[in-house]
Parts: structure tokens; C-alpha cells; sequence
């Protein structure tokens, strides 16, 4: 790779050695985008094709990369378990990512949101010739990490049943009669010490984004206007509460700590994106 001073970015090289990593949830959901893939990057540059089993051999893999860029083809969560993987590692910092999307669409709304592109030929020429960018992270007091938004409390998403005449008429009764209530919770929010809300005060929700190097913080109080605040490290605590991030919902915990990693990772991206 070599810098761009005048972008403010870094180029992908065409003699990079690529390391082709391909999620086993891909290969078994949907083998011909993964063969596109392979095809579009093998004519490209130097492959390395890796077709781990499970989780341990996906780490193996990565961690036997030696100076071959990684490209992983999967969905959100083969691209945190990567991020997850050379954050714990510490080696975030050296070089960079790139994704191939498989998968379904709603398992790929993390990908996309950053920027990658969402045909698979596309993502995989600019995994060949985008550009780097340098993007943040949440990463939490028990190393985990965060790539998109930060949702508190995060609740579980209702599995929708077969639908039903009964079922039908079930239902529009008791949104006549009575409205369901609004979840809140009970929980403390601090922004870089300073405190946003308590729990003598029920919130309806809170989000957390990165945004500049710095972290976003919107709490929705649940009578009164959304307050907001920016701030490099974020505190949650109160009874047990559970997460929502990258798709993943985590807990229940009772405190834990969001710190931003300003431009702490790097995923290709098209050029003009990037």
C-alpha cells in the first residue's frame, strides 16, 4: 500500500498478496457469490484461499496471515470476529481489512453502513484497488468491540409467528383496548464523568455512535426531550441491563464502559468513499 497525501488516504497496491478467508456460514449459504469472489480476486493479485471449518480455524488462519492483506467473504459477523480477533491481538493498527459481503441482507447492515459495496463482483475490485480508510471504535472494559451503533438497553427482537385469523383478531383487540407500554429502564449514563441520567429518572432508550474520533451519545429520557452529548469514554450501570451491537445482543451486565478508539482500524473501501 502507499499513502495519498493529498487524499488523506491510503491506496491499495496491485502487488499486494491477498489472504482469502472465507466464512463457513458463506460457503454453506450461498457457494456461487463465493466462487465470483474467489475468481475476481484470484485474477487480480496473489491469492492465499482459506476455507476454515469453524471459529478456531478462522482465528488460525488469520493469525498465520504473515504479510498477506486479509480478505474475509461473510456477513457482520465474520467481519467483527476479524476486527474482534486483531483487536485482541493488538495488530489492528498494522495494515488493513477488506470484505466481500455474503450473506442475507439483513446480516450485512454493518457492512454496508460503512461503505462497502453491496454486489459481490463490486466489493470484490475494490477489495483489489479501493482505498483505505481509517475508521473508530468502541471498545468496552471487557475488550469487546463495537463497530456500528451502540443501542441500550438493547432488547431481544420478537420472532414473528405464522400468521392466523385468530392471531389477527388477538391482536387488534388489545391495540384497541389497551396500547402496549413503552420499555424503559432504569440505568446511570455518564459521558467522560459528567452525568446525563440517573435512575431515579426511567429512560426509553439510549444510542452510541462514533462520530469524528469522538462517541455520540443521545439518551431518550422517557417524559422529557432526547439529550445529547459527545465524549471520549461512556458509562453504563444500573440493575441488570442488556446491549444491542452490531447486531449481537449482549448481558445482562450491570456496568460497563465504552472507550472510542479514533481510527483504530482500517477497511478498503471505494475510492471515492474512502
Amino acid at each position: 500500500m502507499h499513502k495519498d497525501a493529498t487524499r488523506g488516504r491510503t491506496e491499495v497496491s496491485d502487488h499486494d498478496q491477498l489472504l482469502v478467508i472465507v466464512d463457513p456460514v458463506a460457503r454453506r449459504s450461498d457457494g456461487e457469490s463465493v466462487r465470483i469472489a474467489k475468481d475476481v480476486l484470484s485474477a487480480g493479485a496473489e491469492t492465499k484461499i482459506c476455507l476454515p471449518d469453524g471459529p478456531e480455524e478462522f482465528s488460525r488462519a488469520l493469525a498465520r496471515r504473515g504479510s498477506r492483506r486479509p480478505v474475509v467473504l461473510g456477513d457482520d459477523r465474520a467481519l467483527l470476529r476479524t476486527v474482534a480477533l486483531l483487536h485482541r491481538e493488538r495488530e489492528l493498527a498494522e495494515g488493513a481489512l477488506s470484505l466481500v459481503p455474503i450473506g442475507a441482507p439483513d446480516a450485512l447492515e454493518v457492512a454496508h453502513a460503512l461503505g462497502v459495496p453491496r454486489s459481490t463482483p463490486a466489493a470484490a475490485r475494490v477489495a483489489l484497488h479501493g482505498a483505505v480508510r481509517r475508521l473508530d471504535l468502541l471498545v468496552d472494559d471487557s475488550d469487546g468491540v463495537v463497530l456500528g451503533d451502540l443501542l441500550v438497553p438493547g432488547l431481544p427482537v420478537p420472532v414473528a409467528a405464522a400468521p392466523s385469523v385468530w392471531g389477527t383478531c388477538r391482536s387488534l383487540v388489545r391495540t384497541l383496548v389497551r396500547p402496549a407500554p413503552a420499555s424503559v429502564a432504569r440505568l446511570r449514563v455518564e459521558a467522560d464523568g459528567v452525568l446525563l441520567a440517573d435512575v431515579d429518572a426511567p429512560l426509553e432508550g439510549l444510542t452510541v455512535r462514533t462520530v469524528g474520533g469522538t462517541a455520540e451519545v443521545t439518551v431518550h429520557p422517557a417524559s422529557a426531550p432526547a439529550r445529547r452529548a459527545t465524549a471520549g469514554t461512556v458509562t453504563v450501570s444500573g440493575p441488570d441491563f442488556r446491549y444491542r451491537a452490531d447486531g449481537r445482543l449482549t448481558g445482562p451486565v450491570r456496568r460497563r464502559t465504552w472507550t472510542v478508539r479514533a481510527g483504530a482500524w482500517g477497511l478498503t473501501l471505494p475510492v471515492e468513499a474512502a
